[in-house]
């Protein structure tokens, strides 16, 4: 795996703001927009995806990196299951849902690969680097 400057270089950070992006369009719209508290879940669960992906990785620690990936992924899951909320309530067609549901789990499939990847690396991280 190449070593990266900084998160914005990362597929699973660009992914994770693409998931956000998307998010934001889509309950911006009629009766999902007015649903509150729905709408507002749903947003802070998907820039919280890309904010811990961000923050662990400016930790500088490996292990650290991996905790903050698995509150991404836990956040993604959070996406996932507010996205049947929205589609149960109508706020959602059919081919959104699908869509956003997928991108939500590629997001999280990236992250558990990204995990798996770090662990196994034996890396311990660029703060623990000698000067």
């Amino acid at each position: 795996m190449a070593t990266y400057e900084s998160f914005e270089e990362l597929q699973v950070w660009q992914k994770a703001r693409r998931l956000v992006r998307e998010i934001y369009a889509v309950s911006k719209n009629s009766a999902f927009g007015r649903d509150l508290g729905l709408r507002d879940q749903i947003r802070r669960a998907a820039v919280s995806v890309m904010s811990n992906v961000a923050e662990g990785f400016e930790r500088g620690g490996t292990g650290e990196f991996v905790q903050f990936l698995s509150l991404a992924k836990g956040s993604a899951g959070e996406v996932r299951s507010q996205l049947y909320v929205a589609h149960d309530q109508g706020y959602l067609s059919p081919e959104e849902f699908d869509q956003l549901a997928s991108l939500a789990s590629e997001t999280s499939r990236l992250i558990s690969g990204l995990m798996s990847y770090l662990r196994k690396s034996g890396v311990k991280g660029t703060k623990f680097k000698a000067l």
